[in-house]
């Protein structure tokens, strides 16, 4: 067995438990970390081969939630176990995955492959970070070549006050959530922040700032364990090319300025663009196979470098865009609503080539979206989903559930959204937006951001304020040279250094993400960024607020009214029936859907006013107390020797005593009413539950 080895650390005012070469000891690397009861075992493995054909370094990671780790049985009554990832699941593999991939050589071949578990999860400590922070340990003391080590923290800001690592429920009482992640120069190389409560781009800059010395204790931490393993980094296959090819590409390129003119023509859109540097890559494939053909693919890495090569330079010599733009500036914006005409309210948002169409649905409180995972239980109201089929970039491809990358942009678009949308106590419907990309060239999800903020206020839903999104990006040298830039789209997104998205509104930051393609950045650049997107951000909300700068006054014709009725707790099973025969019979006849919360609260669903009122007039009558000296009208529904059963409201009777049906002495009961009669009455006495009426107080008889 392997020596098993022990670490701790001071993690903000908790102590965080490293401990390896006890579990998965067949792995290259295997570490299992603790933070209270929270435990995540974190495990990295390597290919022993390269893989044969490859053109990428081939990455994968994987969050694997384990409901015995909440001590819970979930999933369907007939599959008890985990199935397919949740989105959690889903998101939190893309947060390690975003942190760790920059500092791997983007050459290697070998397929590397990350496993965090979740084995036990406590109410406090979310496995999110502790996962991300044990994965980078994996990979330190394991023999796979990384650049690392990263470390990452989530900080929030709490009735003013910035806090390292909340608990979930300081999470909810906070008004920001962020992640951040460093590499081991102390460079940030990745972000994910929302919602925020229109937090300002300084306030960011502060939080930020307030997590670095933290941040720089577990780099610390990093290093000593690395230090004490130092574990020799094994050798891999890279996809390499000689000189002499490098040599003949670089000369074919140049010839007559090709790839200069492939990518500079400012005439052209992104498809023509592309067809033109496709036609020139042809020619160059045509070129080197009469040279040696087993080079093809390698001159093809090449040509793909060359167009980084220029792109960078150009920027960082010339501020020449490939589009002829400046650094901050936007291309062409449009909006429109009410473009889908049976909708409850659309959108359809377009930046350059990037088109957005985004439709929303209201629906009653039982449309809401039940989650049951293995750390969150709860409903959303409010639901944002993103789909990006292939035809938007001029390709063919799967169809079908939505992947990763749509999961992601969806949910970060969501997080933009949800400050602003109204709560469900002021606005009771379930609110889905669909948005999906028709074309790409860009920061589709921050397209999303805006179509679906034209949706929302096309449909009437009576959000806080307008949101926006862009994406900036990033060109440096390794001497420290750089550009921001604004409004990234094709070769700048696809060759740039950063992926910087932000959401908001005129006031402030509602969303974040950041990604990078080199170590990372620092506090200086982030900052300049964020005063840029600023300035996006309001050019955009001025586009959308000229198309509507407000919500709409009245839903829909084509959405479900809701009207929202309180009663006491102990009247509900009243409306409920027994086995829910009276809500369904109220159902049954006036085609309403109906919600009644533990609080008493009715959420009535209808297709038109008139039956959610008469809906609403049938419960008002079965929990209405009756007081003594009321006077009710009803239908005689029993005859008894000694009185009459009168039946008022819905499924609420009395009884008139013989003696209270009129001011004489009556004989017979049905000497003064029948079965059927309809009379009008007084309320005598309420007494446990029980009503006694008088027909001759009432001076009708």
């Amino acid at each position: 067995m392997k020596e098993i080895k022990k670490y701790s650390v001071d993690f903000a005012g908790q102590i965080l438990e490293i401990e390896i070469g006890k579990l998965a000891g067949q792995a290259n690397g295997a570490v299992t970390a603790r933070l209270g009861d929270t435990v995540v075992l974190a495990t990295a493995v390597m290919a022993k081969e390269p893989r044969i054909g490859g053109d990428f370094f081939p990455l994968s990671v994987d969050y694997e939630e384990k409901f015995y780790a909440r001590g819970k049985i979930l999933g369907s009554r007939f599959m008890r176990r985990e199935g397919r990832p949740s989105e959690e699941a889903v998101l939190n593999a893309r947060l390690i995955d975003r942190a760790i991939r920059p500092l791997f050589n983007q050459s290697a071949r070998n397929e590397v492959q990350i496993v965090t578990t979740v084995l036990s999860v406590d109410e406090k400590n979310d496995p999110d970070i502790l996962a991300m922070n044990a994965a980078s340990m994996a990979l330190i003391t394991s023999d796979i070549p990384w650049s690392g080590p990263i470390a990452a923290i989530r900080i929030g800001k709490i009735n003013g006050q910035w806090m390292l690592n909340p608990a979930f429920a300081d999470r909810e009482n906070g008004i920001s959530d962020l992640v951040v992640s460093v590499s081991s120069d102390m460079k940030i190389n990745m972000i994910e922040a929302g919602p925020l409560q229109e937090l300002k781009e300084e306030e960011l800059v502060e939080g930020i700032g307030f997590a670095q010395a933290a941040l720089k204790n577990l780099i610390d931490f990093n290093k000593k364990i690395a230090g004490d393993f130092n574990t020799p980094k094994a050798i891999v296959a890279v996809a390499d090319t000689d000189s002499d090819l490098r040599d003949e590409v670089a000369k074919f390129l140049n010839a007559d300025n090709a790839l200069e003119k492939a990518i500079y023509d400012y005439s052209r859109d992104k498809t023509e663009r592309e067809n033109n540097l496709g036609s020139l890559k042809d020619l160059l494939k045509e070129h080197i196979a009469g040279i040696d053909e087993k080079k093809v693919r390698m001159a093809e890495i090449i040509f793909d470098e060359a167009i980084d090569e220029i792109v960078h330079k150009n920027i960082l010599e010339k501020d020449k865009r490939p589009d002829g733009r400046k650094m901050d500036e936007l291309r062409n914006l449009s909006s429109e609503v009410g473009f889908l005409p049976r909708t409850h309210g659309s959108g359809l948002f377009q930046r350059g080539e990037t088109q957005i169409l985004s439709a929303l649905t209201l629906g009653s409180p039982s449309d809401e979206l039940i989650i049951e995972g293995m750390i969150i239980s709860t409903k959303k109201h409010f639901m944002h989903q993103y789909n990006f089929p292939p035809f938007s970039v001029g390709e063919t491809g799967r169809m079908g559930a939505p992947g990763r990358r749509e999961i992601g942009h969806g949910a970060l678009a969501e997080k933009a959204l949800l400050p602003m949308i109204p709560k469900k106590e002021d606005f009771p419907y379930a609110i889905r937006i669909v948005s999906e990309v028709l074309s790409s060239n860009g920061s589709s999800s921050m397209g999303s951001v805006c179509g679906s903020t034209l949706a929302l206020m096309d449909a009437g839903v009576p959000i806080t304020k307008p949101v926006a999104g862009i994406a900036m990006g990033l060109m440096s040298n390794k001497k420290g040279d750089y550009k921001i830039l604004t409004d990234i789209q094709g070769p700048e997104d696809h060759h740039g250094d950063m992926d910087f998205k932000a959401a908001g509104t005129k006031d402030g930051i509602t969303a974040m993400q950041m990604d990078v393609k080199i170590n990372g950045i620092d506090i200086k650049i982030l900052k300049e960024t964020l005063e840029q997107t600023r300035k996006a951000r309001l050019e955009i909300l001025d586009n959308i607020t000229k198309t509507i700068d407000k919500p709409r006054a009245n839903l829909s014709p084509f959405a479900p009214r809701i009207i929202t009725l309180q009663i006491a707790v102990d009247k509900i099973r009243e409306v409920i029936g027994s086995g829910g025969k009276v809500i369904n019979e109220i159902i049954a006849t006036t085609g309403a859907a109906i919600d009644i919360e533990e609080s008493g609260l009715i959420f009535i669903t209808a297709e038109n006013e008139e039956s959610g009122l008469k809906t609403k007039e049938i419960i008002e009558g079965i929990v209405k107390e009756y007081k003594v000296g009321e006077i009710v009208t009803g239908k005689v529904v029993n005859i008894l020797d000694f009185g009459a059963i009168v039946e008022f409201g819905r499924g609420r009777d009395g009884m008139i005593h013989i003696s209270e049906l009129a001011n004489r002495r009556v004989e017979k009961v049905t000497d003064v009413v029948n079965m059927g009669d309809e009379v009008t009455v007084k309320i005598k006495r309420v007494e446990n539950g029980k009503i006694s009426l008088s027909l001759k107080d009432a001076g009708t008889k």
